[in-house]
Parts: structure tokens; C-alpha cells; sequence
């Protein structure tokens, strides 16, 4: 297992990400598109879930592909982000025909940043606003760390962020992740800056440091439905809705294993995957490695998120470097 080009879920052919932000408010959206409709599916295990139109994924509901999948800050607030998404999308003529009308998919997930030190005294949402300028900015290229829906992000004692990885399989099948890291637990050693994710960092892509010798708990302030990391991870493999639930289910793995503690009562941990079915059917061991895949780039997606997470006025929590620098270790 290799990372692709750009180690970003963009590595999988036919996917872009865009990323808008408010600085006033201090938060922000991601919007991750394809060039052609794809097949979703999504896994919950966090207590404190906000989403749309996630039901539609399940494997017995009719629609099979979806348009786009955004990823939002704002809490409750922040599901608004999928109209502008949607507007966006219906201008390209994009989503799923029904009696001659087109009707975008786009399903979302949100994370709590209302106590990130941002202005919400507004009285009209910008979330749409956000949302549609994320699909605008779409590209295979896109920063990591605090933008978009990680602009608020903590990450249990430090700044949290948006982070990606990526993966290219020895049987040619591309994997990727992408991952607003706002968790109630911490990332990595409270004592040393190591990441929980060491095992599975790939070219020192979050800092080298080797693994923590002991696990330990760092959490930030635990009030109910003010946590959540929520997270994409796709492959170019061509799976039916049923496959890519498999594939969200196995990719929490990933999670668990960057966050100490997680899924808990106060986090509103979700995976939605994507698959893009640009090359064949996987059988059951290809489909196993894939499946792994996408924990792993899970794990590194989120270190990453924390490691390149940059400082803010008024921030509740320092940055990783900001911590730890030259000290780590």
C-alpha cells in the first residue's frame, strides 16, 4: 500500500473537494463532488448524530446514486449548507430524474463549533451561502487543516481541522479518506504529541514521531452534542449500496484507532462511503483489503487534520505545534 499522488481522498479518479469558510462566525463547509453520480452509503456510531437525507442510503431505498456528500460545521444550523449544494448542483442540470424533474442528492453530516469563539449572532444563515461557494470550488487540489468544515474543529485538548489521505492497492484499486476532526477524545499522547495514528502514518506524512509507549485521555469539555468527527471515504472499486455500508461500517475501525475515546454518547461520529465504480467489482478478498484501506487512510486523515491545523484569534484550543513543536516525543 502506497499513497497516491496527492495523499488527498481526491486520489481516487473522479472525485473534487471544495472547501468554504466564514471567518466571522468561524466556521465552515466541505463539499466533496464527482464528476459523474455515485454510489453512498453511510455508518452512525456516534450518540449525537445531526444529518440529511442519510436514510436514502440505506441499501432498500430506491435512489441509487447520489450527487454530492458535504460535510458542515454549524451544528443543527449547519445542514442549511446542503441547499446551497443543491441550488449549485441543479443549475448543472445534475441530481435524479423523477417525472422529468431533477432533484440534486446531496447528503450531509454535521459537526458542533459554536463554542470555537466565532460571531453566530446572525440573523440569516450562511450556510447556503457556504455550501454553494464549496461545490464552486471543487478541484482535485485542496488545503487540509483548518478550513472548510474543520475551521472550527477541536480535537479533544487541541485544534482539529479537515485532514485527507490516500491509498493505491497492489491490485490497482484506489482508496481514500477525507475527515472534519472535531472528537470529544484526544488524537494522540497528551504527555508526548504522539500520534494514536502512528502505526499507520505512511512518509512521516504527520510528523514522524513514532508511537506513544502508553495509551492515555485527553478530552475536551463533555456536554452532550458538542463533539463529532465526521468523514468520506471513497475507491474507484464499483460496489452496490449494500457494499459501500460495508465499506462506512468497516472504516470506523480507522477512527477508533486515531481517537481515544470515541463513538461516545457526546460525539456524533459518522463515515459516509463513495464509490466511484470506475473499475470492476472487488471479490471478497479484494473487497476485505479495501475495507482496511479505508480505516488506515481514516486514521492518517485525522492526525493530519490535527497536525496541520493553524492558530486563530480567539481559539479555545492551541494547535498541535503550537503544544507540542520541536518537543514531541
Amino acid at each position: 500500500m502506497r499513497p497516491g499522488a496527492r495523499n488527498l481522498i481526491t486520489d481516487v479518479p473522479g472525485l473534487l473537494v471544495g472547501h468554504a469558510r466564514n471567518t466571522v462566525a468561524k466556521s465552515g463547509v466541505t463539499a466533496l463532488l464527482g464528476q459523474d453520480r455515485f454510489t453512498a452509503g453511510v455508518h452512525v456510531m456516534g450518540g449525537a448524530p445531526g444529518t440529511r437525507e442519510t436514510d436514502l442510503l440505506a441499501p432498500d431505498k430506491l435512489v441509487d446514486r447520489v450527487d454530492a456528500l458535504v460535510l458542515s460545521g454549524g451544528s443543527a444550523f449547519g445542514l442549511a449548507a446542503a441547499d446551497g449544494v443543491m441550488q449549485g448542483l441543479r443549475r448543472m442540470g445534475r441530481g435524479f430524474v423523477v417525472t422529468g424533474h431533477v432533484v440534486p442528492i446531496v447528503p450531509a453530516a454535521i459537526l458542533y463549533d459554536l463554542d470555537a469563539g466565532g460571531d453566530h449572532g446572525w440573523s440569516d444563515s450562511p450556510y447556503p451561502t457556504m455550501g454553494r461557494q464549496a461545490l464552486e470550488s471543487a478541484a482535485p487540489e485542496f488545503e487540509i487543516g483548518s478550513v472548510g468544515a474543520g475551521t472550527g474543529a477541536i480535537a479533544g485538548g487541541l485544534k482539529g481541522g479537515i485532514g485527507s489521505a490516500s491509498a493505491v492497492l497492489d491490485n490497482g484499486y484506489h482508496v481514500g479518506a477525507l475527515v472534519a476532526a472535531n472528537p470529544l477524545g484526544g488524537t494522540c499522547c497528551p504527555e508526548t504529541g504522539r500520534f494514536w495514528a502512528a502505526p499507520f502514518e505512511i512518509q512521516d506524512e504527520f510528523g514522524g514521531l513514532g508511537a506513544p509507549q502508553r495509551a492515555a485521555v485527553e478530552t475536551k469539555a463533555a456536554r452532550p452534542g458538542t463533539a463529532t468527527t465526521i468523514a468520506i471515504v471513497a475507491t474507484d472499486a464499483t460496489l452496490d449500496k449494500a457494499g459501500a455500508t460495508r465499506l462506512a461500517t468497516a472504516a470506523h475501525d480507522g477512527l477508533a484507532r486515531a481517537i481515544i475515546p470515541a463513538h461516545t454518547p457526546f460525539d456524533g461520529d459518522l463515515v459516509f462511503a463513495a464509490a466511484t465504480n470506475a473499475q470492476a467489482a472487488p471479490d471478497s478478498a479484494a473487497f476485505a483489503l479495501i475495507g482496511h484501506a479505508a480505516a488506515a487512510c481514516l486514521s492518517r486523515a485525522i492526525a493530519r487534520a490535527v497536525w496541520h491545523a493553524t492558530p486563530a484569534i480567539a481559539d479555545p484550543a492551541p494547535t498541535w505545534a503550537m503544544r507540542f513543536g520541536r518537543n514531541a516525543g
